[in-house]
């Protein structure tokens, strides 16, 4: 776990490597945070809930760094608004990195001894979090550049987005029953994702393909976007509201759609499989098809059918605790339990996710509007 705790601190760095000194303090949305402010964030982490616990007369790097750099915890004390981490001009990007390095040597030291299973977990929910962090940091970074005037290139070959892809346009049948969901294990998992548990399925086919940019242009070109009827009320608003005509970056120039990857602008790949739309324009496009979107619970039972990673998948399913769910005591116990309230269920991975960091019962979840992770759509329909 050691070695896992090194690999994932200098991967996050080393994303961060072609970035300039400016590049890591603007923030461009209230869900996208700053680079310095996530490199520092996840180094809090450890030492919050690590070595402020368990080293003996552990000096802090910096009493303010506490405040700075909590997110959401309440348990552990005031903290900045979330608004408001771009203006964190100081502490200077140095003093952030040289944090890190602080950290990484206490928690190295610390774990050259043998430590209790208790602690262990610690850094294994640590790791885990820093994970979700670098994906975070791909997508934030990406809004960041293409929120640019010029649309800033993250490097030339930095687009995630793939060139080929092969579409067999095959379905799976699954038949109605009762089928066990949720994780059951000795490997890592969260715990909103824990609590095995049995629920009754009818008759459905689930797409083994994800749907392609081709399929979401045709939905465009036939007034999907000016359709009232084919959208949730709040979609619709979303729409209206927003102006929006296609999916974030994408552009349309002499009749032919571009889109912002982070290696520059690119021509759409009509085949390519078709990524940041939110669970508006999903649930809209799958009612264009007449089909809808599968429920988490459809899609766990279905999963080793098909193939899955690329995409975070939409689901029809509300974010809800699992039957059993109990919040943890104390600050980590605000990790998921909290936001299971006016979000949506997103299954799989993408291709910004760290690697090993994906299993079928992990239950990702963002509100239904935001649609700048690498989220896609896979068709389910009744029988």
């Amino acid at each position: 776990m050691l070695d896992h705790y090194i690999s994932v601190r200098k991967q996050t760095e080393n994303f961060c490597s072609p970035l300039s000194i400016e590049d890591y303090t603007p923030q461009v949305a209230l869900h996208a945070s700053p680079m310095k402010w996530q490199l520092g964030h996840t180094t809090w982490f450890f030492e919050t809930f690590i070595l402020k616990k368990y080293v003996e007369e552990y000096q802090e790097f910096d009493a303010q760094f506490s405040y700075l750099f909590n997110s959401y915890y309440n348990n552990v004390g005031d903290r900045i608004a979330r608004n408001n981490r771009g203006v964190l001009t100081r502490p200077s990007v140095k003093e952030v990195y040289a944090y890190r390095t602080h950290v990484d040597q206490h928690i190295l030291s610390l774990f050259q001894n043998e430590q209790p299973k208790e602690l262990l977990d610690l850094l294994e929910i640590g790791i885990n979090h820093e994970e979700q962090h670098q994906e975070l940091m791909v997508t934030d970074l990406k809004l960041l550049f293409f929120s640019h005037p010029f649309k800033t290139t993250y490097k030339e070959n930095g687009s995630l987005l793939e060139d080929k892809v092969h579409y067999f346009n095959e379905w799976v049948d699954i038949d109605e029953g009762i089928y066990e969901i949720g994780y059951k294990g000795d490997q890592f998992s969260y715990d909103n994702e824990q609590g095995k548990h049995k629920v009754y399925l009818h008759n459905y086919s689930i797409a083994k393909d994800l749907v392609c940019n081709e399929d979401f242009m045709a939905f465009i070109e036939d007034g999907g976007y000016q359709r009232f009827d084919l959208w949730l009320d709040e979609g619709w608003s979303w729409v209206q509201e927003n102006q929006v005509n296609a999916p974030l970056y994408w552009e349309k120039k002499n009749e032919e759609w571009y889109q912002f990857t982070l290696g520059g602008m690119k021509k759409v790949n009509p085949k390519a499989i078709l990524s940041h739309i939110n669970f508006y324009e999903a649930e809209a496009f799958a009612r264009w098809k007449g089909m809808r979107l599968p429920t988490e619970f459809e899609w766990e039972v279905a999963a080793e059918k098909f193939e899955w990673g690329k995409r975070w998948e939409w689901t029809n399913s509300a974010y809800l605790p699992y039957p059993g769910f109990k919040t943890a005591d104390g600050a980590l116990g605000e990790y998921n339990g909290k936001f299971m309230i006016n979000t949506m269920v997103l299954r799989g991975s993408s291709v910004a996710t760290s690697p090993n960091h994906s299993r079928k019962t992990y239950r990702n979840f963002f509100h239904p509007h935001y649609r700048w992770q690498y989220a896609g759509i896979r068709l389910a329909k009744s029988l």
